[in-house]
């Protein structure tokens, strides 16, 4: 299958080179050069870890247009906060019967991603799903390396519409079969665990991480008893959430048993079970992804949508504010919210048929 990687960080590089593995044509695409030109002429990506292999990719570029011409899966591994401008650059040059795949979507990843092309002039016919999380746990030694701690055992997906389901079934299973369709983007979208595991435990041990520049393990390290009890209590209240939307909660501990096969008597415990999480650090600074992607694309559109639902999340409103302390951001402003999908005012039932027919506003 024709397949373009957009996003050369270190999940597009190891997706990139796992699918060429695989027997796919890929290309990858970046934003910038300086990430990629240390492999642009090989066009090879060497996989380490539980993946021990050199892979070659079709093309490596800095020219989008390029990179999509004729690809029929579309896999988009970038930040959430990024997802609008690969967006912008993505629409003119779409054709019809793609399949773009967010990975992972965070929280409402989809549903901006199809605004976007809605409101856009492009005429194409293309389908729109997100992940629920990301297939790999990795980090990149160097430009054009990658280590691959753990690869998890299943990966939600949806479409928007859920109608388009079958039809991104149909790409995903020739290709990852490790990724599982399930019933809409609500139940992906709401059960995201980046925003139950990242931003608490990297705000929690932000004096450990600016004293040491991240020089430790940050879930086996970062995550103690006390902190687990906070990501305990954030998990409740997304999962309070997705009842009420009629969706089928995934507690993290059950989540950690699906991905991992790891169990526990509580949260702290299944962690520490897990040793997909051996060997990977902190961040180095508290500029990172966990707080500018997971805070207002993930805690604050779950907030968000909670208040509709007269629901409590002062667990989550406290981690927010801790944030936009610490960066100077009003992260409630910037973020994801109900009003910017005009979703406000929704019945659960009007929001189901939104995902379900995908009647953009």
């Amino acid at each position: 299958m024709k397949i373009c990687v957009i996003g050369a960080g270190n999940g597009g590089q190891a997706l990139a080179g796992y699918l060429a593995l695989r027997g796919q044509e890929v290309t990858l695409f970046n934003r910038s050069k300086k990430r990629i030109a240390p492999f642009m002429k090989s066009k090879n990506i060497r996989l380490e870890g539980v993946v021990n292999d050199i892979a070659h990719l079709d093309m490596v570029t800095t020219n989008i247009e390029e990179a999509v011409k004729g690809r029929e899966l579309i896999m988009v591994v970038v930040p959430a906060f990024a997802h609008r401008s690969i967006a912008e650059k993505l629409i003119p040059y779409l054709e019809d019967g793609q399949v773009i795949l967010l990975n992972p979507g965070r929280t409402f990843g989809a549903l901006e991603f199809s605004m976007m092309i809605s409101h856009s002039k492009t005429k194409k016919k293309v389908t729109v799903a997100e992940a629920q999380t990301f297939v790999f746990a990795s980090r990149a030694a160097n430009p054009g390396v990658v280590h691959i701690f753990r690869i998890k055992n299943a990966v939600p997906v949806a479409a928007l519409p859920s109608s388009n389901n079958p039809i991104v079934a149909a790409m995903l299973d020739k290709v990852m079969p490790e990724f599982s369709v399930e019933r809409d983007v609500l139940y992906t979208s709401i059960n995201n665990i980046g925003a139950v595991f990242h931003p608490a435990a990297l705000i929690l041990n932000s004096g450990w991480v600016e004293s040491t520049s991240g020089k430790f393990e940050f879930y086996l390290d970062g995550i103690t008893p006390s902190v687990a009890k906070v990501l305990e209590a954030i998990d409740a209240e997304r999962c309070r959430l997705a009842e009420a939307l009629g969706v089928e909660p995934l507690t993290s501990k059950a989540w950690l048993d699906y991905a991992y096969d790891v169990y526990g008597a509580n949260l702290y415990e299944a962690i520490h079970s897990n040793s997909g999480y051996q060997g990977i650090m902190a961040p180095p600074s508290m500029q990172n992804r966990y707080i500018f992607e997971d805070v207002p694309m993930s805690l604050v559109p779950l907030a968000s949508m909670a208040k509709e639902f007269s629901l409590p999340t002062p667990t989550i409103d406290s981690i927010v504010q801790l944030a936009s302390v610490l960066m100077g951001i009003d992260f409630v402003k910037e973020g994801r919210t109900v009003e910017k999908f005009h979703l406000n005012g929704k019945t659960k039932e009007e929001i189901l048929e939104i995902v379900e027919k995908g009647l953009i506003l």
